[in-house]
């Protein structure tokens, strides 16, 4: 039995020309954006510090709210869980950005 010949896919499906755009788009982006080393490595620094900053404001203020209030670890926890949330989520917006 023979397997009937698909014709070749139609530039009006959505599907295809998007795929078909994206992948032009990345050619070109990375022909263009030849980034160097320090660069890169610029790069993943700033999102380190995009992450650990807020955390440890979060932990700075909720050791400091325990301490006037004296109330062990309340504040503390979930202070530093925000903060590093925040510094995730600013990350994952810079990294979508770049």
């Amino acid at each position: 039995m023979n397997a009937p010949i698909t014709p070749p896919p139609d530039e009006r499906d959505p599907l295809v020309r998007e795929t078909r755009l994206r992948g032009e788009r990345r050619r070109r982006h990375e022909a263009e954006n030849a980034g160097s080393a320090l660069r890169r490595l610029g790069q993943i620094g700033v999102l380190g510090w995009m992450i650990v900053t807020p955390g440890l404001l979060g932990l700075f203020l909720g050791r400091w709210l325990d301490r006037q209030l004296e109330s062990g670890l309340f504040w503390t926890a979930p202070l530093l869980m925000i903060g590093i949330g925040l510094g995730c989520w600013s990350a994952w917006r810079w990294m979508g950005r770049s």
